[in-house]
């Protein structure tokens, strides 16, 4: 695909922001590889060779009497008496760290939450589980509901702010007085009676945001249109009887694109705060979750275990550290000043 000189100098300008652009490398390989979090970390094995046969606990469960147990339930693959089983007649492929999100680490000679140590490099929360896995499995978490909601609410708001600036006029009145209406909403305390009505979850959560955030890019949509309408090149298609919304979606959309763009990793990262913001306060996902909120809490309820805060915190500031290094090099790229250097 060939790419217009414009492109090509505003690709130009995002990698001079040298920050920027390893910023943005370093958040694909966190996300790539928390999308992998299975393979990463897991109390099963990856791939099991028991008795000349291959299994592959990590994609399908297994009844423990295939590897020699003597009940129908499912294997666990840290039961010395299975891992002796397949020792002796086999071999087991283990991911680098034997935790998933939920397993609790039995072996430690503390109390929990337990320091760092060999099996659990960042130590274990109070109820035992393995710290780095659920804050690899969390980062999957923040990171895939930040896109949802960011992608999600990113749509409404601009269909909304083209819809206003486009056609002006009653339209625009009634819409901007409906904004400053909702936008007036205590969005806390509608969370609170959402959270004691509804078991909260993925999906319950994600559309009680969607329901707030989508006004962040109306203001910005809503000012372009009303700019861009007032074109001649916009006149002159609406005067050869083109209709409103190919004019929209061909002729002034695209203008206003430029600022949503500048605009969505702040957005994502305002996403992926009042996430964790939620679990922090216990109004956010269910209880189990990984969650960074969640464990920013045990941090806060165990000041005895300070690696639980220092954890969450650094993941948390370096993730949010890394969106607006993004964001600040994707405006540099839009910027007319350094695009035409």
């Amino acid at each position: 695909m060939r790419l217009s000189p414009l492109t090509r100098r505003r690709l130009d300008a995002f990698r001079r922001n040298r920050r920027g652009f390893w910023a943005l490398w370093l958040f694909l390989g966190l996300f790539v590889l928390t999308l992998g979090a299975e393979l990463v970390a897991n109390d099963r094995p990856l791939m099991v060779g028991y008795q000349g046969s291959l299994y592959f606990p990590v994609f399908k469960d297994y009844p423990e009497v295939t590897f020699g147990g003597d009940f129908l339930t499912y294997t666990d693959y840290r039961d010395p008496y299975i891992a002796q089983k397949i020792a002796e007649n086999g071999w087991a492929l283990w991911p680098p760290l034997r935790h998933d999100h939920q397993s609790i680490s039995y072996d430690v000679t503390r109390p929990h939450p337990s320091p760092p140590s060999a099996e659990n490099p960042l130590g274990t929360d109070d109820q035992g589980r393995d710290v780095l896995a659920r804050l690899i499995y969390g980062l999957r978490l923040s990171i895939l509901f930040g896109l949802t909601l960011t992608l999600v609410s990113s749509a409404v708001g601009v269909a909304v702010g083209a819809v206003q600036g486009y056609f002006g006029g009653r339209v625009d009145l009634l819409g901007q007085r409906f904004l400053e209406i909702w936008g007036g909403l205590p969005q806390l305390l509608i969370l609170i009676i959402v959270a004691s009505m509804i078991a909260p979850g993925f999906w319950t959560l994600l559309g009680v945001l969607v329901l707030f955030s989508w006004t962040s890019l109306v203001g910005v949509v809503r000012a372009e249109f009303l700019r861009a309408r007032n074109f001649d090149y916009v006149r002159a298609a609406q005067a050869l009887g083109m209709d409103d919304l190919r004019v929209i979606m061909r002729h002034v959309l695209p203008n206003a694109m430029v600022a949503t763009l500048t605009f969505m990793p702040f957005i994502l990262s305002s996403s992926i705060v009042s996430l964790t913001a939620l679990d922090f306060l216990g109004l956010g996902l269910p209880p189990g979750s990984p969650s960074l909120g969640d464990l920013l809490a045990q941090g806060k309820a165990n000041l005895q275990a300070p690696w639980l805060g220092i954890a969450g915190f650094v993941v948390v500031a370096a993730l949010l550290s890394l969106l607006v290094f993004v964001g600040e090099a994707v405006r540099d790229a839009f910027d007319p000043r350094k695009t035409n250097q």
